[in-house]
């Protein structure tokens, strides 16, 4: 993990569990003596990551429907921190405004961003239910004046429509749909249920998440070559584009499709979270003398 995440070590129950009650619902102790939860458990995982929001980064709502995804919180602000790393190599990371592409009901980035490096940010979304969900934790929580969200009418459009032509941004962030279609995803969770020794005839993701969440059209790859084309079209309206990649042979073809649409920089930023190792492509179409006046 991100020298700067604070989720490296074990969870304090005993520290979550006062500031999140609810928790205690779903704690027991484990067989090494250790307080845990059964994290199969989607109302136990959703727990957890509320209580931890509450401790470490002061947000008081955190309400969504459970058929939504959760996100966990230690993957989402190892992202954080390494974006935060790139901006502070060019000189960008105090006054930025950062563009999540779907922010879901949680609009967990924009939390996080706001909390750790007090990032202004500007989050876009699909579904109209999880939009007006995300402006409701954003107003109860008292962030209006520090995160915008706005709704995107083309499922097909990624930045176009939301990103205005005026607009500078200083990086965008994104966490793309990584299954083709629901059979894809319902396949997965039923080899990672095989591979624990556990069976189910009704398959529970304990992410939960919907299907503009979690499936697109032609899967990670087909999303991410959208992405690349569309900032390719607004090359001087931000910084870095940046984008998580789950599957490492789809970098090469992201590497050359960008050299082919002019990208004068990629970066790829290594991410490990325990035994599991993914990466975030940055890339940018300013030249030198644009990076430069950037911040005049």
């Amino acid at each position: 993990m991100h020298k700067n995440n604070i989720h490296s070590k074990d969870y304090n129950f005993k520290v979550l569990i006062a500031d999140f009650p609810q928790l205690s619902e779903y704690a027991f102790e484990n067989s090494h003596g250790k307080t845990s939860i059964d994290f199969l458990n989607p109302k136990a995982v959703k727990a957890l990551n509320t209580a931890l929001l509450k401790t470490h980064y002061g947000i008081n709502y955190w309400e969504f429907p459970d058929e939504n995804l959760c996100p966990p919180i230690p993957g989402r602000v190892e992202y954080i921190h390494l974006l935060n790393d790139l901006l502070k190599a060019s000189k960008l990371q105090n006054n930025s405004t950062v563009f999540d592409i779907g922010t879901g009901a949680s609009c967990i980035y924009p939390l996080l961003g706001h909390a750790v490096y007090n990032w202004n940010f500007i989050g876009s979304e699909v579904d109209k239910k999880a939009l007006e969900t995300a402006k409701q934790i954003v107003e109860k929580n008292r962030l209006n004046h520090h995160i915008e969200l706005r709704f995107q009418n083309n499922l097909q459009s990624i930045l176009n429509g939301v990103i205005h032509a005026s607009e500078k941004i200083t990086a965008t962030i994104c966490n793309p749909p990584f299954y083709k279609n629901e059979d894809e995803a319902i396949g997965n969770t039923e080899k990672k249920l095989k591979g624990l020794g556990l069976s189910s005839n009704q398959v529970i993701r304990n992410f939960s998440g919907k299907a503009n969440e979690l499936w697109y059209p032609g899967g990670e790859k087909a999303f991410l070559h959208n992405y690349l084309y569309q900032s390719s079209l607004l090359k001087t309206n931000c910084f870095w584009y940046t984008s998580l990649v789950s599957k490492k042979e789809h970098v090469t073809s992201m590497q050359s499709s960008l050299k082919k649409l002019g990208a004068t920089s990629v970066k790829v930023l290594q991410m490990s979270l325990g035994n599991k190792i993914s990466r975030v492509v940055a890339w940018t179409f300013l030249t030198d003398k644009e990076q430069q006046d950037w911040h005049l």
